[in-house]
């Protein structure tokens, strides 16, 4: 839908249940079609449905093609595997659908190809509810023949769906959803819809045909977590059914796009039929799924493809073989992990299986029975067996796989299946020889970690003495982030009147609803923060040892000396050019310079790109009067986001030498907007100065050590909020949300990157920058020492704060004393701020008076109350007796109990039993309603009418 409200595409995301159902011997019945069903209906829990009982948020089913059934419905089709069938989603417009038919038979001819017939698909749509049948599409069944070899008619079926996706995107409304294309294939068809667990066999009575056979079943139960429900996004998908979020999808997408460049697909067709792969608009799910299928498409086999998208840790820690651990590794500088909790089951038709994720956080049981039945699901106990017909029965384990040959009647595990992936190509053998590892190199040059200008760069780049005193320093000497209280009372920098990092103008997202944060510390075995820097210019899908031409970093952040060797490493053809961030102040009009220089930092990555440079170093060192340094965010970004725009940006890495860095959020920033590395030499240049002074009792070596170490654990630990657990998944991420910047500068810097809120343009950047720059080179150069800015303390000259002394000392006053006065003036205070800090202040409330008329009695709401707490089972018979002397006085009936017992047994008030007592005593008891207004009736009845909730 367009955007024009809070809603974002961009976050879609979802949590299911998934089952697979195959004869091993891959023998066909409807039988498997029928338990498949009864599988997913034994998941209803697992999926979302409306209120209305009636609406689902998605289920679905791939089957074998049933071939059988087909010839039963009169379609004149060759003999199997010869010819394409699929379900299509169409609107219900008669002329659309006419449009898009002739699009689709012209696209078919084009590749060769005709279309047989086209099958109205019979649909019960009476059981839907009322959201899913307001946009429930037209369901055509295509047949496409022309091509009697399968594996060439597959590739040619892909194609024709490619190019309709984009015709489509052209010719209609690109947020017409209801053109679709659910599967075309010669092996698999899917069946699917908005529809419930138990709703999929009703609505398509194809499903419950007694022709209608299959050797293996996918199914999926869906629950949208993060999105609105549509027909297209029900699963499965083309491969694959998902039960998972993709916590890294808008990384994966981004590096997908500029991987597209680098990829020779002349094999499968023209790059302007396939590309992009990922169809745009779609959930992380069916992104995934995209992928997949381009690299079964491409000549992968399933298990590859997979082991490549959704790798096993492979680090030191986890016993796998040498080999394997090489190919885990050579395929990790070609693709970063689809990162998040996942169970994967998928099929082509002939094979079927799954996989974990490399956490293992979303289970997955397998069962096989007696007579070679196998079931595969995201929970045990989906299908009921005697335990005399289970022959074996286990669990999927994290990073691992299995696979069903239903040609072969085989199913393979896990060991065989990598073993037979590391042992393709002699991965190791290409690593040692071409992969270079930066720890391992040493040179003889002398590198210096002071600045000349160590005072003024203080002041141009904001520092202050918290920064030093209260982060920099405890991570040098402690080597981990300093430990705070939760919660911030600070202004946004968007509401603050101080001068702002750019940085401070984003927040990180984190793990939400069913996606779970992970340990760093008990689950180390899984997160790893190595990192790979080089020129990748050859076509990925060809296994070749130049693709493992790279320096790899054991972390992110990089040493001075560490910057040094990659600047002048020379060692096998490497090549860097240092490009600078910075731009000119001295003219009237610094916006326009701050443009030119941003775009001339694009400019030059692109010319590096094109000389075959290796990697860039984005250095904001050498500032002076005239030339302040860019917000190296800023730069990263810009610079990141036009080579994907250029199809250049696989060809170079992204080195930052910045000054601005301090945080450990500064550093996941630059990682997260596609920096590869970053030298944060201010930050060195303290901890020099402080060993020299011997304000600190450490060598430099052991405090930059340490700092390094903080840094690395920050950033593991914000990883794991999201439930990632490798810094190659994250960087280029954009996992955060920007609070307060412009779309201007959004759209133009940060593609893809959304604000709920408007804010800062350039101007203001700009401004922020200027005033630390003056600070340094032309005011208040007598004062040396930075000055403290009170955002972690409180200070008269810093920053404002919420909770200040004159808040807390009023509250302090008013909690000890019992000053009801007092406590009025607390929060007058902190209802009326001096100025806004949080966004909320901006709110205001509207009232909604009605008329006192209007307004039901308190009595019967009071009724209702005491009614339905006397139907709860396990209240006392005290209890119950009195609320039934209560409900009598609210009736106007006797003021007696139950048998004519005294009522002053059960409620006792000081002026004896009354309407006000046993009120009362109802309302200081179950239900949660305030005494004060219950106590007054007539008061109460006001309140509600003025817009208060009973």
């Amino acid at each position: 839908m367009p955007q024009n409200n809070l809603y974002l595409t961009d976050f879609e995301h979802d949590a299911c249940g998934v089952g697979l159902l195959a004869n091993i011997h891959g023998n066909k019945s409807h039988d498997i079609v029928e338990k498949s069903l009864l599988v997913l209906e034994n998941m209803l829990h697992r999926g979302a449905e409306s209120a209305d009982n009636k609406t689902g948020d998605g289920a679905g089913i791939m089957v074998q093609i049933p071939h059988e059934f087909i010839l039963l419905q009169g379609i004149p089709v060759p003999e199997k595997g010869k010819y394409g069938t699929g379900l299509v989603f169409l609107p219900k417009d008669k002329e659309k659908i006419t449009v898009f038919l002739k699009m689709l038979e012209d696209t078919v001819k084009d590749e060769n190809l005709s279309l047989l017939a086209v099958r109205e698909v019979p649909t019960n749509n009476e059981i839907l509810g009322e959201i899913s049948l307001s946009n429930e599409p037209c369901i055509k069944q295509i047949f496409i023949v022309g091509e009697d070899k399968q594996e060439i008619l597959e590739k040619k079926l892909y194609l024709v769906r490619k190019k309709m996706e984009k015709k489509v995107q052209e010719f209609f409304r690109p947020y017409e959803r209801n053109f679709y294309i659910v599967s075309l294939s010669s092996q698999r068809i899917i069946y699917k819809g908005m529809l419930t667990s138990t709703q999929l066999r009703d609505y398509f009575p194809d499903l419950t045909n007694p022709h209608f056979t299959s050797g293996l079943a996918l199914v999926h139960s869906r629950f949208s977590t993060n999105t609105f429900p549509s027909w297209d996004l029900a699963q499965p998908f083309r491969f694959l059914g998902h039960n998972g979020e993709i916590n890294t999808i808008r990384g994966n997408r981004y590096w997908m796009e500029a991987r597209e460049s680098i990829l020779d697909v002349t094999d499968l067709g023209h790059p302007e039929d396939i590309f992009p792969i990922i169809q745009p608009g779609m959930s992380d799910s069916a992104s995934l799924d995209n992928i997949l299928e381009f690299l079964v498409m491409s000549g992968k086999s399933l298990p590859h493809a997979l082991a490549m998208l959704v790798p096993e840790s492979w680090n030191n820690k986890n016993p796998i073989s040498n080999d394997l651990k090489a190919f885990y590794e050579y395929h990790s500088i070609i693709m970063e992990p689809w990162d998040g909790p996942a169970t994967l089951l998928f099929s082509d038709g002939r094979y079927a299986g799954g996989m974990l994720d490399r956490n293992g956080l979303r289970p997955a049981r397998y069962l096989i029975t007696k007579n070679d039945m196998m079931i595969v699901a995201s929970e045990a106990g989906v299908l009921s067996f005697d335990a005399s017909e289970i022959k074996e029965k286990g669990r999927l384990q994290p990073g691992k796989m299995l696979m069903i040959d239903t040609l072969e009647g085989k199913v393979h595990y896990d060991p065989e299946l990598k073993e037979e992936l590391a042992q393709a190509q002699p991965y190791g053998e290409w690593l040692s020889k071409n992969r270079i590892i930066l720890s391992q190199i040493s040179s003889g040059r002398t590198v210096k970690y002071n600045l000349e200008d160590f005072s003024k760069y203080l002041k141009a780049f904001g520092y202050n003495k918290e920064d030093i005193e209260r982060i920099i320093l405890p991570m040098a000497l402690d080597g981990k982030e300093p430990v705070g209280s939760m919660g911030n009372d600070t202004p946004l920098a968007i509401l603050s009147e101080k001068p702002q990092l750019f940085f401070n103008y984003f927040r990180q997202l984190f793990a939400q609803v069913t996606n779970p944060p992970i340990d760093p510390i008990r689950e180390e075995l899984v997160m790893s923060l190595s990192l790979y820097i080089g020129c990748q210019d050859t076509n990925l899908l060809e296994p070749s040892p130049d693709l493992c031409k790279m320096v790899q970093l054991p972390s992110p952040v990089i040493s001075n000396d560490d910057l040094d060797i990659l600047r002048h490493l020379e060692y096998k053809g490497f090549k860097t050019m240092t490009i600078p961030m910075l731009f000119d102040v001295t003219g009237n009009d610094t916006t326009t310079a701050l443009e030119n220089a941003i775009e001339n930092v694009c400019k030059q990555a692109e010319e590096a790109v094109d000389k075959g440079y290796n990697y860039i170093i984005l250095s904001d060192r050498g500032i002076n009067a005239g030339q302040a340094a860019i917000p190296s965010l800023l730069a990263v970004s810009a610079s990141h986001n036009h080579l994907i725009k250029k199809r250049k940006r696989m060809q170079i890495a992204i080195v930052v030498e910045t000054a601005e860095v301090r945080e450990i959020t500064h550093f996941a920033l630059l990682f997260g907007f596609g920096a590869t590395a970053a030298n944060p030499y201010m930050a060195f240049a303290i901890l020099d100065d402080k060993v020299k002074k011997n304000e600190i009792q450490l060598d430099y070596h052991t405090a930059e050590k340490n700092y390094i170490k903080a840094v690395n654990k920050g950033l593991l630990k914000i990883l794991s909020k999201m439930g990632i657990s490798t810094l190659r998944s994250y960087r280029g991420a954009q996992i955060f949300e920007a609070i307060g910047i412009g779309k201007k500068v959004l759209n133009e810097y940060f593609h893809g990157m959304s604000s709920r809120i408007g804010g800062i343009d350039l101007d203001d950047i700009i401004r922020d920058a200027l005033i630390f720059h003056s600070d340094a080179f032309y005011e208040n150069e007598s004062i040396a020492s930075p000055q403290n800015s009170g955002v972690y303390a409180y200070r008269q000259t810093g920053e404002y704060h919420s909770w200040n002394p004159e808040t807390i000392s009023k509250l302090q006053i008013a909690t000890r004393s019992g000053d009801y006065k007092k406590f009025k003036e607390y929060s007058h205070i902190v209802d009326n701020k001096m100025r806004p800090v949080f966004i909320r202040d901006f709110f205001q409330y509207k009232e909604n008076p009605i008329e006192l008329s209007e307004v039901e009695p308190v009595s019967e709401i009071t009724k209702r109350f005491v009614t339905g707490a006397m139907s709860f089972g396990s209240i006392s018979k005290e209890a119950h007796e009195a609320m039934a002397i209560a409900l009598n006085i609210l009736n106007g009936k006797s003021n007696t109990g139950e048998g004519g017992e005294n009522p002053e047994r059960f409620i006792v008030g000081e002026d004896g039993l009354n309407k006000r007592s046993a009120i009362k005593q109802i309302a200081s008891g179950r239900f949660g309603v305030t005494t004060e207004y219950l106590v007054n009736a007539d008061e109460l009845q006001i309140k509600i009418a003025q817009g208060a909730k009973p």
